[in-house]
């Protein structure tokens, strides 16, 4: 349809009225406290990392800067509360790959989608995971795991934290890379998992990092591989999962900072420039790099186009492992 002089400048009239809306409501931005609403309990990691950056925050902006936890759902409920919030900056989720990319294809009914629901902040940081296996296993190399996973009937079992965490997805995808099979077995998160793991109840686990190598290191169990695209300089001695026979294995867990969808770009901008600064700080990133956390930051468009490839990578996975959790 082609616009008439009247309709063209009513358009451009409303398109400058929106700019110039946007930059008013960023000139005095913020004038009360931002939240930051997290969707896991009080104490873990990204509890910690969402505490961490917030208070560096909190000086830059001025403004106290809150974390609530809301818990539950795989993080769904969090989620759906940030989504419907008001786009005004206020209310901040700190989202993990799960609910920004992997909960789209395993739930049939969400009360969002991350497409279409979010405006990205910042990428904060990776988790990877790591391969291990009990001490007293034979298995030494992701070869041997392999060829243990190829040759057993009934198939072995794995450990995972829940269904369709990391620790699940991630076996999984490995299974179709390389046509193996295995049962997984689920726990209510990734210490019971691995204790039980640690007994030989179970056969190995794509566990989170911090969580498995303290247990790594005390001899109770032993790492065959990291899940990276390259090795970690913290422990150079463990290969890939890709290097070790499977070539373009990766999994990551990563998180990231969004608002609402149609939050002012000069506020996220101003977001923006607040978190990559936070993440730059020395004290905060060797405080994270402490619990194995990756640090990342960069421009929204990073986390933007993580999210995209990362929804049409798990929904693969998804669709031909034939996992649903509703």
């Amino acid at each position: 349809m082609r616009l008439g002089p009247r309709q063209f400048g009513a358009m451009f009239l409303f398109l400058a009225c929106a700019a110039i809306g946007d930059l008013s409501a960023a000139a005095g931005y913020p004038e009360k406290p931002v939240k930051i609403v997290v969707p896991f309990p009080p104490g873990g990691s990204t509890d910690a990392l969402a505490r961490m950056v917030g208070e560096d925050v909190s000086v830059q902006l001025r403004q106290p800067v809150i974390v609530e936890n809301r818990p539950g759902a795989s993080g769904n409920i969090a989620a759906s509360y940030v989504a419907q919030s008001d786009p005004d900056g206020y209310t901040i989720f700190l989202g993990s790959s799960p609910v920004l990319a992997v909960n789209l294809s395993l739930y049939s009914k969400l009360s969002f989608d991350p497409r279409k629901d979010f405006a990205p902040i910042v990428l904060a940081a990776l988790l990877p995971n790591v391969v291990v296996v009990p001490a007293s296993s034979p298995v030494d190399t992701m070869q041997e795991l392999a060829a243990l996973m190829k040759r057993s009937r009934p198939p072995v079992n794995y450990a995972s934290s829940v269904a369709g965490a990391p620790s699940h997805l991630g076996v999984e995808m490995f299974k179709d890379m390389t046509g193996t099979q295995a049962t997984m077995i689920p726990y209510k998160g990734g210490m019971p998992a691995l204790t039980d793991l640690v007994g030989g109840q179970t056969s190995f686990m794509f566990a989170i990092l911090p969580e498995a190598m303290p247990l790594v290191e005390a001899g109770k169990l032993k790492a065959l591989a990291v899940t990276t695209r390259q090795r970690l300089p913290s422990y150079p001695d463990l290969p890939t999962v890709a290097e070790s026979g499977t070539p373009g294995y990766e999994l990551i867990a990563w998180y990231g900072f969004v608002a609402p969808a149609r939050t002012p770009p000069a506020i996220v901008s101003r977001l923006n420039a607040a978190f990559n600064q936070a993440l730059e700080r020395p004290e905060i990133r060797r405080k994270l790099e402490e619990m194995s956390f990756v640090v990342e930051g960069g421009p929204p468009g990073r986390l933007r186009d993580l999210m995209q490839s990362e929804i049409g990578k798990w929904a693969r996975v998804v669709e031909r492992a034939h996992v649903k959790l509703d």
